[in-house]
């Protein structure tokens, strides 16, 4: 476990239009994509860097969406590395709107891990991110559907990172994936920090635990989601590599 000193939930989903892609030599690509996961069609922005070597895909929390502003500003620091990213939506419109009534999908691991997946396996294929160092980062019950993901993947996801995450809902799966993890939580998010480090004694990987001093479960305290994003930026360049 590594604590470290202080350096200087979502949204909900909104109808927005599909903007026109990006496309210049040497500057980066942005474009508004869907993802065919079963009998649903998942949205997402993906942005490519130019000359990007590695690829981050967003699993974002429950009640969440791809417009999280925090996962947003964490995929900006990303990008501002050189790293593409992929934020996109778990669950359909039509999903979420019943999951208000009741929350059963947001809690249902199984399933986000399996959109997961499949988003993981649609970026291996695409022509501009076919080849790229793939990894994952998790918020809250995103952090498990990652871990889940991770571990049926195998060796096409690199590297996870999972910020206020709930590992424990991994379960069984926590001792079958391969992938270097990194643990974040808040400090002061003391049932969390339990959890995690429950969690963290399942993890067969290399791993570590780090806990963000006085940060809470949202790190929306001054600096501590900068620094959220400078550590995992730090793990997945030094874990993802071109595939």
């Amino acid at each position: 476990m590594t604590f470290l000193p202080n350096f200087p939930e979502g949204h909900r989903r909104h109808a927005h239009a599909t903007p026109a892609p990006v496309e210049q030599p040497g500057q980066t690509l942005a474009r508004a994509i869907r993802i065919a996961a079963g009998s649903v069609v998942l949205a997402g922005d993906l942005v490519i860097p130019a000359g990007a070597t590695r690829v981050v895909l967003f699993a974002h929390g429950s009640g969440s969406s791809r417009h999280s502003p925090r996962n947003q500003f964490v995929a900006k620091v990303f990008q501002s590395a050189g790293m593409a990213t992929l934020l996109f939506d778990l669950l359909s419109v039509d999903e979420e709107d019943e999951d208000a009534i009741d929350g059963h999908l947001r809690f249902d691991i199984g399933l986000l891990a399996r959109r997961l997946a499949v988003a993981a396996r649609w970026t291996s294929q695409q022509t501009g991110t076919r080849g790229l160092g793939i990894g994952f980062f998790g918020a809250s019950t995103g952090g498990a559907a990652a871990l889940v993901a991770a571990a049926e993947l195998g060796p096409l996801v690199q590297a996870v990172v999972s910020r206020g995450g709930r590992p424990d809902l991994a379960g069984k799966a926590l001792s079958s994936v391969t992938a270097p993890t990194l643990l974040i939580v808040g400090a002061r998010d003391e049932v969390v920090v339990r959890l995690n480090q429950e969690a963290y004694e399942q993890l067969r990987c290399e791993k570590r635990l780090t806990l963000v001093p006085g940060a809470t479960h949202l790190f929306s305290e001054p600096g501590t989601l900068e620094q959220v994003a400078a550590l995992a930026a730090g793990w997945f360049a030094g874990y993802l590599h071109p595939a």
